[in-house]
């Protein structure tokens, strides 16, 4: 293990489509001095378009990992004390049982968590960017109240990131810095 591996926290941005967390990461990247693993099921959907089954939700589960596997593996090597992750295989989880009310036995199986995860609050307003699926305000509640159960069901250490703009973003600092706890 490199140095740098013995400090060096893996800090995931989770929530529903159009809570922020790709600003987020930019933002808390540029603070922190370290590299944010972009979204791959976003570029995916991009280059496939989003009518994707459970074999489509696996691979890009899959790839996720491994991309954040390899910046978590450069952030060790270069001693960085962060790496930020857009997403992971627990939000992909989330979209297979958003979408088909069941989920491959691979999302049950996975277990390479972040040290921290950070709960986006549907609080900000929904932007339709042409990718996004769930807009209503009940669908939102359910995809977010599912993001909260998986962190939950899974006991890995989460803090609940509300609030707009400046707000949210000294939550998420604030959140990083202690540690995190489930709020």
């Amino acid at each position: 293990m490199a140095e740098g591996a013995e400090r060096m926290r893996r800090i995931c941005l989770h929530g529903p489509e159009s809570t922020g967390k790709s600003t987020l990461g930019t933002r808390l990247a540029a603070r922190l001095g370290c590299e944010v693993v972009p979204e791959y099921g976003r570029a995916y959907c991009e280059a496939n378009g989003t009518n994707i089954g459970m074999a489509e939700l696996v691979h890009i589960a899959e790839t996720q990992d491994a991309m954040n596997l390899g910046a978590s593996s450069r952030a060790a090597d270069l001693g960085t004390e962060y790496v930020l992750f857009d997403t992971d295989p627990l939000i992909t989880a989330v979209w297979a049982k958003m979408m088909f009310g069941t989920r491959d036995p691979w999302f049950d199986a996975f277990t390479g968590y972040a040290d921290l995860y950070l709960l986006l609050d549907i609080d900000l307003p929904f932007v339709d960017d042409g990718l996004r699926v769930y807009s209503g305000a009940d669908e939102r509640r359910q995809f977010f109240e599912l993001c909260r159960a998986e962190l939950e069901d899974r006991r890995v250490p989460y803090s609940r990131i509300s609030g707009i703009s400046e707000t949210r973003f000294d939550s998420a600092l604030a959140a990083i810095g202690s540690g995190g706890s489930v709020t």
